[in-house]
């Protein structure tokens, strides 16, 4: 299998930390937990806004946020990304002038976990994006699901955590983590920003729930397909069907739902000869995995 461009480090000591406690039966007991810390982004020399984040990949998510706000365009030319660790503050730096005080006094809070705020319209560049018509093989599905949910990541280590994995056909290839799935699409835009790794017959993977807010993100990325183990809201449906994005969840073991764009799905794979997945992935060290 290609080897991931990006992937997981569940043993990075600066992620998690071990915290005393008890268990169901009154047992001492010691487990590992996810950090989260501040970090407040600017653009140029106006503050934006301040999330919470495990602390990885700082630029990749100041970079992501913004464009996935509007803040920033493929027009636009960034001329540096300075992040600071002892303060916790990035920058991002533009040719051009940038003043956002309008887009910033309209926010929309989120559903996503660690609420997440959305600025200004929304809705802005969706309505123009259009979605190419790239395939989904069911054995590509099949596989993707496979190897990401194998894959040691701090999920599988810590819990509390979301996951957003950029694909391309059955090999993962961006596997972002964070506390919420906002900060992990985020980050993956900002690495294709950073890194110009096209979109083109991509395929974005969630563990989160298919919001609004995933499926305006993916759709402004111009990713034709999202896929998540998770279930769907009404109007994350809505979207998709009006962007024509290829949109699935429930995805476990040879299950999945497909609510729109179904046009793009070949099915090439016989899923009688693949295993069930029963219940949820073990995690290290855990009898019974707590819900995310």
């Amino acid at each position: 299998m290609k080897k991931y461009l990006v992937r997981p480090e569940p043993n990075n000591p600066a992620l998690t930390q071990r915290v005393d406690g008890v268990d169901h039966a009154n047992n001492a007991i010691n487990t590992l937990v996810p950090v989260e810390c501040p970090l407040t982004l600017f653009l140029n020399s106006q503050e934006i806004v301040t999330v919470m984040t495990i602390g990885d990949f700082p630029e990749d998510l100041a970079l992501g946020f913004l464009l996935n706000q509007n803040m920033l365009t493929g027009e636009d030319i960034v001329t540096a990304v300075e992040h600071e660790p002892d303060i916790n503050v990035v920058v991002v730096r533009t040719e051009r002038e940038t003043d956002f005080e309008d887009k910033l006094s309209k926010k929309t809070r989120t559903s996503g976990c660690a609420q997440g705020t959305a600025f200004g319209d929304v809705m802005e560049k969706f309505e123009s994006v259009v979605l190419p018509d790239a395939p989904l093989k069911t054995s590509w599905l099949y596989a993707l699901s496979k190897a990401i949910n194998t894959t040691p990541s701090l999920y599988l280590e810590a819990g509390a955590i979301h996951g957003c994995v950029l694909c391309e056909r059955d090999k993962p290839l961006v596997y972002m983590e964070d506390v919420g799935r906002h900060n992990a699409v985020d980050k993956v835009a900002g690495y294709m920003y950073r890194t110009g790794l096209s979109a083109i017959n991509k395929i974005m993977y969630t563990t989160g729930r298919l919001t609004s807010e995933m499926i305006i993100k993916t759709v402004q990325m111009e990713i034709p397909i999202l896929v998540s183990r998770s279930g769907f809201t009404a109007w994350g449906v809505e979207l998709a069907r009006q962007a024509n994005l290829t949109l699935i969840g429930r995805t476990k073991g040879k299950r999945f739902v497909a609510l729109s764009g179904s046009h793009r799905i070949e099915y090439d794979a016989d899923p009688e000869i693949v295993p069930s997945e029963a219940g949820h992935i073990q995690r290290k060290g855990s009898r019974k995995p707590d819900a995310d």
